[in-house]
């Protein structure tokens, strides 16, 4: 039997999610090789192609923990995005929240990674940007939420939104009740972040260039970056700095662990990684110090290029 629309969104919206990801879904085209690399390097490695983007690297972290996250983000209607969708649910994610544009094209990311580390990378994610807000509308629309019953559930948000919608989601009255979890998309993209620190909104996920950034400065250590941050009005921080010191902080007290030392086999990925372990570590109750443990650890296994 054939289901129609409403009937097939009825029965893949009868399962809730545990979690919202807002933010960039796309193809990550990642190159890699074995050896150190600089500007205009040629070398032997492998090219790969993933589903990828900030919201979906987190939903596909928490899908393996155990959660079931639902994605809000602007696919097209192309190929590229019938696939993707494919794979989201392929994935365990909800995917009847994602806004599907009829003359966007689905967005990608290019980068290429040495021994040494990410070498350069290209994220075109200008469709996301250019739907804006239409990919809140399950907030609003009776999906997820409407104005009289608000979202009160956890919500991972990247920084691939614009400026504009990032401002306006920290600010929305709508969201009171949300435990909002966000992360730059990457360090060009940190200043995004600076209308959570100006409301006092949300838990912020930061490496240590990124803190930097959003205090106008340098740090030498997280537990410094994260001081830094609270003082400027974030309500929590979570800071990593590589393989040193990682740091999370509330106004009560900023606590800090060492990650595994590992073998680093791939980049792109583990600040998602991190956020990911973290929020479904505490999604099952672990305190502050296990938490932040687990999320060292399934980080440090992801950079190491094992299986998290």
């Amino acid at each position: 039997m054939r289901l129609s629309a409403s009937q097939s969104k009825t029965i893949h919206m009868n399962k809730q999610p545990d979690i919202l990801c807002i933010g960039s879904v796309l193809w990550d085209v990642i190159g890699r090789s074995s050896r150190a690399m600089r500007q205009g390097f040629d070398v032997p490695g492998r090219i790969t192609r993933l589903p990828g983007g900030v919201a979906m690297n987190i939903a596909m972290t928490l899908a393996r923990f155990g959660m079931t996250p639902a994605l809000l983000t602007a696919l097209g209607r192309d190929a590229e995005g019938d696939e993707l969708m494919a794979a989201c649910a392929a994935r365990g994610m909800i995917t009847d929240t994602i806004y599907r544009s009829e003359d966007l094209p689905t967005d990608s990311y290019m980068a290429v990674e040495g021994a040494n580390g990410l070498i350069a990378a290209i994220a075109d994610a200008h469709s996301l940007e250019a739907a804006g807000a239409k990919i809140l509308r399950p907030l609003s629309d009776g999906t997820l939420a409407d104005p009289d019953h608000l979202f009160d559930g956890l919500i991972a948000l990247d920084g691939n939104l614009t400026v504009e919608l990032l401002s306006e989601i920290a600010n929305d009255l709508s969201l009171i009740k949300a435990d909002l979890r966000v992360a730059p998309a990457s360090p060009g993209k940190a200043e995004r972040l600076l209308p959570f620190l100006h409301a006092g909104r949300g838990t912020l996920y930061v490496n240590l260039e990124e803190a930097g950034l959003l205090c106008q400065t340098t740090f030498t250590s997280s537990s410094d970056a994260a001081a830094a941050l609270l003082a400027k009005g974030a309500a929590r921080v979570l800071v990593t700095n590589g393989g040193s010191d990682a740091s999370e902080g509330t106004d009560n007290e900023i606590i800090s662990q060492t990650p595994p030392q590992v073998l680093v086999a791939r980049i792109t990925g583990a600040g998602d990684t991190f956020m990911a372990a973290h929020i479904a570590a505490e999604s099952r109750g672990a305190d502050r110090k296990t938490a932040l443990n687990k999320a060292l650890k399934s980080a440090a296994t992801y950079v190491s290029g094992e299986p998290v």
